[in-house]
């Protein structure tokens, strides 16, 4: 999963939303240098990685981009999913994507001296593109797909996503609203984190 669906998996907690948003940039047991809620957090960015690599729908997904994205397919779905989450947020929260969105900034920038270098590097940008609010549409998710083209291993091909997301788009939406369901159970199950059910799948 990406960023939004990360930060929304959290549930009203802050610190646990921190862990959750810095998961990926901690490494192995570096975890249990943070305090004990941000660690859980990125325990939790970790189960839920893990639960969604594992997913036969998130597997299925993959297939509409792996050619040209090859093992990199799995990225393009987890923004993907950030996009059917974004559009169709009403579905799953009860506060606006704004409120969210500018919420989880304020979060992240009073926890600062808690963020790896490297995301304290990119929040600033985030907030100032209003990229969470972005992922609402096809040409915002486009352009965050081109941008980590640019600064990270994936391959530069942000037009060749957004015309197989086109192409496909109504059996991605299913696969992403049957997939969200089943995690938002896990996340509760697991972690005890009350979230809103999907009001329609």
């Amino acid at each position: 999963m990406n960023y939004l669906a990360h930060l929304y998996l959290s549930g009203e907690s802050e610190k646990l939303l921190v862990g959750n948003f810095i998961g990926d940039y901690v490494k192995g047991k570096q975890y249990q240098h943070y305090p004990d809620e941000i660690a859980r957090g990125i325990l939790l960015h970790r189960r839920i990685d893990s639960f969604t690599d594992a997913h036969e729908l998130h597997r299925a997904a993959k297939h509409f981009f792996r050619a040209e994205f090859g093992h990199y397919a799995g990225i393009v779905v987890d923004v993907v999913y950030d996009h059917f989450l974004a559009g169709n947020w009403k579905n799953y929260s009860d506060i606006s994507l704004r409120w969210f969105a500018k919420w989880s900034h304020s979060v992240l920038l009073a926890n600062f001296k808690h963020l790896p270098l490297r995301v304290q590097g990119f929040l600033p940008f985030l907030i100032q593109h209003r990229r969470l609010e972005s992922y609402a549409t096809i040409e915002g998710i486009t352009q965050a797909l081109n941008v980590m083209g640019k600064y990270s291993s994936l391959p530069a091909k942000s037009e060749l996503a957004k015309q197989a997301l086109l192409d496909n788009y109504p059996i991605l939406q299913t696969n992403f609203e049957e997939f969200m369901g089943e995690l938002i159970q896990y996340v509760s199950d697991e972690f005890g984190i009350a979230l809103n059910q999907p009001k329609k799948l």
